[in-house]
């Protein structure tokens, strides 16, 4: 499948990509348009975390938890690395997680060494698998207790 989204990719743009590969799709192919496209009339795609899209942002959900309902995605250490994304991801959610302004840092850092959009998915997604790795077993030990 392709997947689509606006260029110039940072927290959420990244980690929506690392969902869709390792959950969804472990061929997808994923494009990055202008981020003034005309969202509604591309017909070549999924469109993700674009205006208007199905797998967007709704209320103080984010892209990353769209995918995961839609898709129905119940790995237990899925919703709390949400939660980071969320506190990183430009959703300005209510009770952030702490982890997220460390990953926000760390994209942004990404971001400026002035990598292509391809290149930082190559890059960053060992980051993912590292954070899902610390979620897996902080899941784990809160279901023991």
């Amino acid at each position: 499948m392709k997947w689509i989204t606006h260029e110039n990719v940072k927290v959420e743009r990244v980690a929506c990509p690392w969902l869709i590969k390792r959950f969804i799709d472990a061929d997808a192919q994923f494009e990055f348009l202008p981020k003034d496209t005309d969202w509604p009339t591309v017909r070549h795609g999924i469109p993700f975390d674009v205006p208007g899209c199905e797998l967007g942002h709704r209320s103080e959900d984010v892209s990353f938890d769209s995918i995961l309902n839609k898709h129905s995605l119940n790995d237990a250490a899925l919703p709390l690395l949400a939660e980071i994304v969320w506190a990183a991801a430009d959703s300005h959610p209510t009770n952030p997680h702490a982890a997220g302004e460390g990953l926000r840092w760390i994209a942004h850092g990404f971001s400026r060494l002035g990598f292509s959009d391809h290149e930082l998915l190559n890059r960053e997604f060992i980051l993912y698998d590292a954070l899902y790795a610390e979620c897996r077993e902080r899941s784990a030990s809160q279901e023991s207790k």
